[in-house]
This record gives C-alpha cells, structure tokens and sequence, in this order.
C-alpha cells in the first residue's frame, strides 16, 4: 500500500483509474419500506425527510439531468474526468426491476461514470434484484453501501432499523456470490453504546467479505425523531477529540485491504443541531491527521484522509 496507514478511498481510485473519482449524489425519486408501511411509517429515528440523501440533486430531474448539472458544478472548480453514479436517497433498489434497469442503465450510459453505486437496505435485495446488479456488473463495476449502522439488535429496535442481522448477513452473501462490492455503513455514538459495543460492531466487520466501509458519527438533525428526544433530554455525543481517538483506535483494528470510503459524516448546516463541531469537516480531518502523527504508532508513516 505504498506505506500508506490506511486504505483511503482516494487511494483505491487512483490505484484503480491513476487519477481521483468524484462522486455524483442522485436521486432516483425512490422511498423506503421504513416510511410507506412496508417495514414501518416513521422511518429510522435519525433520518432526514431527504432520507440520508440531503446533499442529492432533485428528483423532478432526470437521471441524465443531474448528472449534467453535477458534473458541470464539480468541473467549474477542478478538472475532472470519472465520476461515481451514486443513487443515494431513500432506498434505492426499492422499486420494480424493470424501473430500476432504467434508472441504472440511464446512469452507466454516461461515458464519463466508472462506477455505479447504490444505497440501500439488505431486506430489499430480492434476487432478481441481485441478478441485475450482476448483469450491469458486467457493463462497469457496481457497488452496493448497505446501512447496517450497528450489529446490535438493542440499538437496532431503538433507532428503527427494521431488520434483523442476519438479514445483512444473507444479503452480503448473495451480493458477493454475485461479485458486487459491498461497502457498510456505520454510526458512530449512537445512543446507549458504548466503546465497546462500537469497537465489537468493527470486530465483527472486519471479519466478513466486505470490501468498503463508511464511519458516519450520529447527527442529531432537525425535524427527527431523533431530534425530539434530543431537545426533550440530551443523550451523550462525543466530542472531536474523543472521537477522532475512536476512529484511529477502529482504523487500527480494520483489515488493511478494506477500503474506508469516510471517516467522519456530513449534516445539513440549517438542520444540525449536534454537535456543533461536525460543521467543520476539514477540521475534523486536520485533527484527525495531526492526531495520527503524534501517535507513536504512526509515526513514519503517510497518512491518506479520505474525504
């Protein structure tokens, strides 16, 4: 790896593609099983009304209008010649096939996309869903980013997952006999974890086929239920100190292959109400860098952040 510490997103493109991918937030007009009744109403008690997909390009666009409006915003600052097709919001393989097929394909079309990705729910990945990600895996890479959050099913029931470890742990199997890169969403500080709930969820990620992982800390966003219970008695949230050493203590302890796609989230600035400091994401990256050097084990070593 280059004497590099850690296995950075950055890093892998331009290993894969000799230059940086940027990626293109869509948004495929889907919804989730979590809000229409399917699975619940009220969906995860930290999602957004823009289910997890704030930073996406609207839906009344087309898929091939986002991506044009995306890539002209992204090359009006920097040269760029690759981008990731990221179906971000809500749940995006929850539609039928036919309609997925369309919305995919629409993005591979564009020579310009290496990789499509697709975020979404290991409880809606039928198999002919599965199937068609493994056709379109033919045609350029495709990833799947599956929000697991925790492996504990207490935290799970309290933030209204809405299903079951073994259910991530049947999808990832299918995904992989199919050779879909799988990359996991985590959450950090989620409400009555400790450190050692957090660092046992990575233990148990760092043995499975998973070739990506998201760190992600818990934001508490405006209009949530997560929010109500916030503001009605303030549960514990880290600060940047504290969880700048529970990323390094976790990126000590992942495989060194394993891709870290991010180390720290984004909120919204008009919807974050805590913490306050996560509005500064270069800081946070600054801090974690700096932190990494001082530490004895890392010295000598180049250090990538991925963004």
């Amino acid at each position: 790896m280059d004497g590099k510490r850690f296995h950075s997103l950055d890093y892998e493109m331009k290993r894969r593609y000799g230059e940086k991918v940027y990626r293109l937030a869509l948004n495929g007009g889907f919804t989730c099983p979590n809000r229409d009744g399917k699975v619940g109403w009220d969906g995860c008690i930290f999602c957004s009304a823009g289910g997890s997909g704030d930073f996406a390009s609207s839906p009344l666009l087309s898929v091939t209008e986002q991506i044009a409006q995306q890539k002209a915003m992204l090359r009006s600052k920097r040269p760029v010649r690759k981008f990731i097709a990221y179906f971000q919001a809500f749940t995006s393989t929850y539609a039928p096939v036919a309609r997925l097929e369309e919305l995919y394909m629409e993005a591979i079309r564009d020579p310009d996309v290496a990789i499509l990705a697709i975020g979404t729910r290991p409880d809606e990945l039928p198999d002919e869903v599965i199937s068609l990600l493994g056709r379109l895996n033919q045609i350029k890479p495709v990833w799947i980013e599956l929000g697991l959050q925790t492996i504990h099913e207490e935290t799970a029931a309290f933030i209204r997952r809405g299903y079951p470890l073994s259910c991530f742990e049947d999808a990832l199997r299918r995904l992989r006999q199919a050779q879909i890169e799988v990359i996991v969403h985590t959450i950090l500080y989620l409400p009555g974890e400790t450190p050692e709930d957090m660092l046992s969820t990575m233990h148990y990620l760092a043995r499975q086929d998973i070739q990506g992982i998201k760190l992600s800390l818990l934001h508490v966003l405006e209009h949530t239920d997560l929010a109500t219970l916030y503001k009605k008695q303030p549960f514990y949230l880290p600060t940047i100190e504290e969880y700048v050493e529970m990323v390094i203590t976790i990126l000590e302890q992942l495989p060194p292959e394993l891709v870290i796609h991010r180390l720290t989230g984004d909120g919204p600035s008009d919807l974050l109400i805590a913490p306050d400091w996560t509005r500064n994401k270069r800081q946070v990256l600054n801090t974690l860098g700096k932190r990494m050097k001082e530490k004895d084990t890392w010295q000598g070593k180049k250090l990538l952040i991925s963004s």
